[in-house]
């Protein structure tokens, strides 16, 4: 059985976006440029969004003492070119670095991808133009042992159908997406049924990630913090914009409607969900028995829709293997890497809780293959 690594993450190179843009697009591209100190950050019209820092797995600290050095002025340690590795970056040389880790395989969400969305919301083409920048990227390595994830926006119902067909055509399967509200509405408004039916025809999975996109909370409760991208609520509440937007789905009926609807949670935690399950399935009884009705009735429990529609990234750290108590066999093995908060032995993790390819292959392989349509 080959062993996927549900969560990896490749590197933008410089000028990603613009390469992959029709030329009368390129005034809106992201791009990463150097300050006067030799500092680089993720830009966008001038704006910068992040700082462009190489990560090293289970070095949190050195993240931020770099950005308060930048912040500060001062010049890089070590200038961002001279330390990105090619398997940061290069496709062939990760799929080559995949032994290494001892996995066979790998999801590979953007890094700065991440970052942007929410900065760009208020300009519609200048956010898709950048999405389809990647997708393209995407499209151009797919397949072997690397599987890139699609970036994509409800905001646009007519791009994105044009973009899961693009997608489907390179066998593109992972598209993320926010789960926060899409121009206010949630993502079980009847205009988006379209949109949930295009993904299943197109036969691409959307998928949640952490990312700084749409809050599920007001501004406001975020305006102490001056981390523009990764606020520290957004840390506490890690899960929740993912867990709103689940419920939403399944009690708004969008799941029961569309039974070949599959969706994957990716870097957002996994210990909430059997807690979380209870929750739904309590809440639709109450809320039915206290109103007289359902907002839609349901022919199975909420929960058994998420189960059969949803699959979960685990830490080796979460325990899936206690997890699958409170929520069936929903679980897959990440490794985040190369990011700082992730690991560079993923196996070896999984393998302190003896969980193992050979005793739980729908951790290693099963639940995401599924995602796949594979």
């Amino acid at each position: 059985m080959a062993v996927v690594d549900a969560d990896q993450h490749l590197f933008e190179y410089r000028t990603l976006w613009a390469d992959h843009m029709d030329a009368g697009d390129r005034d809106d591209a992201l791009r990463i440029d150097d300050d006067d100190a030799g500092n680089a950050w993720l830009v966008w019209g001038g704006q910068r969004i992040v700082l462009a820092d190489v990560t090293t797995p289970g070095d949190v600290d050195r993240v931020g003492r770099r950005l308060q050095r930048a912040l500060r002025g001062e010049p890089p340690e070590v200038r961002y070119d001279d330390e990105l590795a090619p398997q940061h970056w290069d496709p062939d040389a990760r799929a080559s670095s995949l032994t290494g880790l001892r996995v066979d395989e790998a999801v590979v969400f953007p890094n700065y991808g991440l970052a942007w969305e929410r900065t760009l919301e208020r300009d519609l083409a200048a956010t898709t133009v950048n999405m389809s920048a990647w997708n393209r990227w995407c499209a151009e390595i797919a397949g072997r042992r690397l599987h890139p994830v699609a970036h994509l926006t409800l905001r646009d119902g007519d791009w994105l159908k044009a973009e899961l067909r693009s997608l489907a055509n390179a066998g593109v399967r992972l598209a993320m997406i926010s789960p926060g509200l899409v121009d206010g509405r949630p993502l079980s408004h009847p205009d988006h049924d379209a949109i949930w039916a295009a993904f299943v025809e197109a036969g691409v999975t959307p998928a949640f990630h952490v990312a700084n996109v749409t809050r599920p909370f007001a501004d406001a409760w975020f305006e102490s913090d001056p981390e523009p991208t990764n606020p520290v609520l957004g840390s506490v509440f890690l899960w929740s914009g993912a867990a709103l937007a689940i419920a939403d789905l399944t009690l708004n009926g969008v799941f029961e409607r569309h039974p070949d609807l599959r969706l994957g949670v990716f870097e957002l935690s996994a210990v909430w969900l059997p807690l979380f399950l209870q929750y739904l399935d309590g809440g639709y009884r109450f809320h039915r028995k206290l109103h007289g009705a359902s907002i839609v009735d349901l022919a199975l429990a909420p929960s058994e829709y998420v189960k059969g529609h949803v699959r979960v990234a685990a830490f080796a750290y979460e325990r899936p293997d206690m997890l699958v108590a409170g929520c069936g066999d929903m679980f897959m093995a990440c490794s985040d890497y190369p990011h700082s908060e992730g690991t560079a032995t993923p196996v070896a993790d999984y393998a302190q809780a003896d969980l193992t390819p050979e005793n739980s292959p729908g951790l290693f392989a099963g639940n995401l293959n599924w995602l796949l349509r594979r």
